[in-house]
């Protein structure tokens, strides 16, 4: 027997959604932050007007709950965290110590919220082609090596950035650095974080746009993606103001950076909010 006709989407060797020909007719599709998030693979029996969503079962969809839940929470309170500690910088409410210690427990749970959503991505429920019942629940992994998943990618690409921004923040614990020393150990891994946060959104807009420009105001994860790239951005902004010039040792606009960094946080925090309402 041959194979089912397929039909694939998404951009370069990425495939976001795949419609396939059932054997005894109709069509199935599998959306990867569907099948992801939600459990879910749309159905369209033979002769049938409207499709209909299989879920996974009772173990996969537990798991995306919990999964889900924790990596949204920890978003939630790293931005939250994150925020409090650019209000303090910039209104002077505490020494930097004291905001380099807030920073650093935001920093934590972005780590948990980065590693958990991998988590999320490894354990998901997969697809079986030419199939027609629910997603297939694998045993439990810690650890995968999938870069030619999209979703993989951008998730794991996320929590990389989450880690070199640990390396950031300890950093600012350090006494005594020298302008070069400052630029180098600190502003250096920051700039790089963001850089991993844009390039992670910009794949998570792949996996749900399909490899093409798309503006859903009605999809719950296309306004979780915008929101999480928006901080993402702000967060860029933040570092490349928080450079510090060689010639007089402050830095480019300590207001911007520390409003910036503000936004974002509070951006992360929110888009953690609605990942709470993208469950199965």
């Amino acid at each position: 027997m041959g194979q089912p006709e397929q039909r694939a989407e998404g951009a370069g060797p990425f495939t976001t959604r795949l419609t396939w020909r059932l054997p005894g007719g109709g069509t199935a599709v599998w959306d990867s932050r569907l099948a992801r998030r939600r459990g879910l693979l749309a159905v369209r029996p033979a002769g049938a007007a409207t499709a209909r969503h299989t879920r996974a079962d009772a173990v996969g969809i537990a798991r995306l709950r919990r999964l889900n839940a924790v990596a949204a929470v920890a978003f939630v309170i790293g931005g939250a965290l994150f925020a409090t500690g650019a209000a303090f910088a910039q209104f002077g409410s505490g020494n930097a110590t004291q905001c380099a210690s807030i920073y650093f427990a935001g920093g934590l749970f972005f780590n948990i919220g980065g590693y958990v959503s991998l988590l999320q991505v490894i354990n998901a429920p997969r697809h079986v082609v030419g199939g027609e019942g629910p997603l297939v629940t694998h045993p439990w992994r810690w650890w995968s090596y999938e870069p030619m998943r999209v979703d993989w990618l951008s998730a794991f690409v996320l929590f990389a950035g989450t880690l070199v921004f640990a390396v950031d923040l300890l950093d600012s614990f350090l006494q005594g650095l020298n302008v070069h020393q400052v630029n180098r150990l600190i502003w250096a891994p920051d700039v790089i974080g963001c850089l991993l946060f844009l390039v992670s959104g910009h794949l998570g807009f792949v996996e749900i746009c399909h490899g093409q420009p798309c503006v859903r105001p009605h999809s719950l994860g296309w306004w979780i993606v915008a929101v999480n790239q928006l901080g993402s951005v702000l967060f860029m902004v933040s570092a490349l103001a928080a450079y510090t010039r060689p010639a007089t040792g402050s830095l480019v606009n300590a207001d911007i950076a520390n409003g910036s960094t503000l936004a974002g946080a509070l951006c992360f925090s929110v888009a953690g909010l609605l990942q709470l309402r993208e469950h199965p």
